[in-house]
């Protein structure tokens, strides 16, 4: 509940009389608390749910939601008090469900993200904290001291393009929205996401926005959600080919269904680069530092991958919002994807048969538009060093064509000497990664290039390989001058811990059977040991498992 007071001044003579007239303004009608239980915290935490006087619905009728994950171990970005980001919530028609870690030390990245995904799946599962009302499509995970906003145009759509549907004759915004650190203490860098889901087309369907079934909640994709954890905020904007999934045709009725499985060019690349433009310039008014990095998966890497490269085209650039601005980004994460529509015919029966059918219907055949074709993969835009760094991943279990995408964009940028690296196997098939190690190696590749500000509080996650075995985390606690080694054995041998210099001498041993049914953490106490600034590896052995980490004190 807000107090909102006018003041009016009277003078008469030397005498002024303050009338002061005030009102309450109810952003909350009732509340609820209870406990929910928390992987991250191993046990229940409390929470308190607060509907606002005037709630935001989407098309089904379910309450636009934000869990708002509150009092962490990792510092605050947002200045504004717990209390004033949530009124400022509710006053803007969100229901809030508040969590209370109570400063847990686990609390920080990636451990958080097992939370976001428990969430998210809940609430698609249509079952969180008692609510079965939540939004699917249109409910976010914000940490203390963000606020979002939505809806924010980025581009005004040709409806001619995809020709789709007969009802759709008059350009409609695509949106994104946007997580920011409210009342920043410091700037911050961004990362965007481009739907995996298309709009819908008409102002009535505004609220419908991601209502496919393949955003954020219903992904268990909570790379963009644990951002800030960080010090990264967040956006998520509109696919860019604007029409139902599985639509859209080029010109003749019959070939329905043409643009199924891509975009085409020079459209897709127009409103990618006006969403960065748009990004970057609203940014400036919410605390963001001007550096900004792709995410995307699936046909949300194949937007996304537009933004990659540093080649101009005229008639990709000078389209859209905020013309003149940057469309420059520092760092993308690419997923698998298509970055380059001639390699589709290397290989014959390796999944896309989809687009060996219907890209000639939009673009005429290959062998004769050959110079066409190119211009519709992101691999085409990547010209020079001055490209972005790029992390790829993908599993090998997902359709083949996709490895070989990557693959092939993969070697280009390395001829280009533009830095790259790989996470591969994280998981099974066509997903993203959910678990710590290959979640760690994403965010650990974007704070190279966006230099967010540091948001730990005593503890330091230290550079991680992709050994998986022994789950090898070191942290480093500053406050109490140790490094925590967290690891997970893999039979009962001797396990050997050891700290090295880079000269390989050895300044720590510890030597130590173990039970093997979890992990296990062990600490090394740095003050006896006098190390100097500089570089070490911490090592474990596990029989023939062993893997390093390398750490900077």
């Amino acid at each position: 509940m807000y107090l909102t007071c006018n003041y009016s001044l009277i003078k008469s003579g030397k005498l002024v009389i303050i009338i002061i007239g005030c009102m309450l303004f109810p952003f909350t009608i009732q509340s609820a608390t209870g406990n929910w239980n928390s992987s991250v915290t191993g046990g229940s935490i409390v929470y308190t749910t607060s509907e606002s006087a005037t709630p935001q619905k989407d098309a089904s009728g379910n309450n636009l939601t934000v869990v708002y994950l509150e009092n962490l171990i990792m510092s605050k970005i947002g200045q504004n008090t717990n209390a004033d980001d949530v009124n400022w919530l509710l006053s803007m028609g969100y229901r809030v469900i508040e969590l209370d870690y109570a400063n847990h030390t686990n609390t920080v990245t990636p451990k958080i993200n097992d939370d976001i995904i428990a969430i998210n799946k809940a609430i698609n599962n249509g079952s969180f904290c008692g609510l079965s009302n939540c939004s699917k499509y249109r409910s976010w995970v914000l940490f203390e001291g963000y606020r979002i906003a939505r809806d924010v145009p980025y581009f005004v759509d040709d409806p001619t393009v995809y020709n789709y549907s007969a009802a759709y004759e008059t350009g409609d915004s695509l949106r994104m929205d946007i997580v920011y650190p409210a009342n920043s203490s410091v700037p911050v860098p961004v990362v965007i996401s481009f739907s995996y889901s298309n709009s819908y087309f008409g102002s009535a369907n505004i609220n419908q926005r991601f209502n496919l079934g393949n955003t954020l909640a219903s992904f268990n994709d909570s790379f963009l959600e644990g951002a800030p954890a960080n010090g990264i905020a967040w956006a998520i904007a509109d696919h860019p080919k604007y029409c139902p999934w599985g639509n859209g045709k080029p010109v003749n009725p019959t070939d329905n269904k043409t643009y199924a499985s891509y975009e085409t060019n020079p459209d897709a690349a127009q409103k990618v680069k006006s969403a960065i433009r748009t990004l970057r310039t609203k940014g400036v008014g919410f605390g963001l530092s001007g550096k900004i990095g792709v995410y995307g998966f699936s046909r949300g890497s194949d937007a996304g991958s537009m933004a990659v490269g540093d080649r101009t085209v005229t008639e990709f650039e000078n389209v859209g919002f905020n013309i003149g601005v940057s469309d420059d980004v520092q760092v993308a994460a690419l997923g698998s994807g298509v970055f380059d529509f001639t390699k589709i015919y290397d290989v014959t029966d390796d999944g896309d048969s989809n687009l060996e059918s219907k890209c000639p219907i939009a673009w005429g055949p290959l062998s004769s538009n050959f110079a066409l074709w190119e211009t519709m993969g992101s691999a085409y835009l990547a010209e020079t060093s001055a490209s972005a760094p790029v992390i790829f991943f993908y599993n090998t279990t997902d359709a083949a064509y996709y490895q070989s995408q990557i693959a092939s964009f993969k070697s280009k940028l390395d001829l280009l000497l533009v830095p790259t690296e790989t996470v591969i196997n994280y998981g099974t098939g066509h997903a993203v990664p959910q678990t710590s190690v290959p979640l760690s190696k994403l965010y650990d590749f974007f704070k190279v290039y966006l230099t967010p500000p540091s948001v730990s509080t005593g503890f330091k996650n230290i550079t991680m390989n992709t050994n998986e075995n022994l789950q090898l985390v070191v942290s480093q606690n500053t406050a109490k001058d140790e490094l925590n080694v967290i690891f997970r054995p893999q039979n009962d041998d001797k396990v050997q811990i050891s700290l090295c210099n880079l000269s390989g001498t050895l300044l720590f041993n510890l030597e130590k059977r173990y039970d093997i049914t979890g992990s296990v953490n062990e600490s090394i106490q740095l003050r006896p040991l006098h190390l100097s600034k500089g570089i070490y590896f911490v090592k474990v052995a596990n029989g023939n498992f062993k893997s390093t980490r390398k750490i900077i004190l």
